[in-house]
């Protein structure tokens, strides 16, 4: 399973922006336009590329709407989950929001199987498949609560020294995130739960554009 998160808020603009566009030239064009619709404000959708589903996590009020993924056709809703984000175990078939308390459901009915209670702000959220954990990132501590995919548990949180914005995962053993406020990336164990590396992102010398990895 690939995180597609960040191309279906890009689908979604490219829809909303459709009218003012001429996607006529080019080696893409608009397949299909939808209306999400209703009240609420959202941040990032996640499509469910097994599972065939598009989830978009709405606030005000708090929901997680799903659509079908080939069609775009409504598939249902996951109440009083108040996301910026949504991640999905496709071994197990539990999905999670990145909500307080998080939101977990089964993928496959849509039904609520608990809410898990967090620390922190849940904002970014991301799934493991190396070690079927769920990482709920927060910009306040602690910074990274991580959760077993497979029960709901929650096996221990990270300390990351600063804000994290998103998150990667190698799929061998090597969770990346990003650290906003401190311009690195923090390089997490997810099977210790320990930050083993930091990567500075820095300026060059003064008056040279570009950065350096470090």
């Amino acid at each position: 399973m690939r995180d597609f998160s960040l191309l279906g808020s890009i689908v979604i603009s490219l829809a909303s922006l459709a009218p003012q566009w001429d996607l006529a030239e080019g080696p893409y064009k608009l397949s299909k336009v939808v209306k999400i619709g209703g009240e609420g404000t959202f941040d990032t959708a996640f499509a469910d590329v097994e599972g065939r589903r598009l989830y978009i996590p709405r606030k005000n009020p708090g929901r997680i709407t799903v659509f079908n993924l080939d069609t775009l056709d409504p598939a249902g809703e996951i109440s009083d989950a108040a996301a910026n984000g949504v991640a999905i175990d496709p071994k197990s078939g539990h999905g999670f929001a990145s909500s307080k308390p998080v939101v977990m459901w089964d993928t496959k009915t849509l039904k609520t199987i608990k809410t898990i209670d967090v620390q922190g702000g849940p904002d970014a959220i991301l799934f493991d498949p190396f070690t079927e954990r769920v990482f709920v990132f927060s910009h306040t501590a602690p910074n990274a609560t991580v959760i077993n995919a497979v029960d709901g548990s929650v096996l221990g949180t990270i300390d990351l020294g600063g804000e994290p914005e998103q998150a990667a995962t190698d799929r061998n053993g090597r969770v990346y995130v990003d650290v906003r406020d401190k311009n690195d990336i923090a390089v997490i164990d997810p099977k210790m739960l320990t930050v083993i590396a930091r990567y500075t992102v820095a300026r060059k010398a003064a008056g040279v554009p570009g950065w350096r990895l470090m």
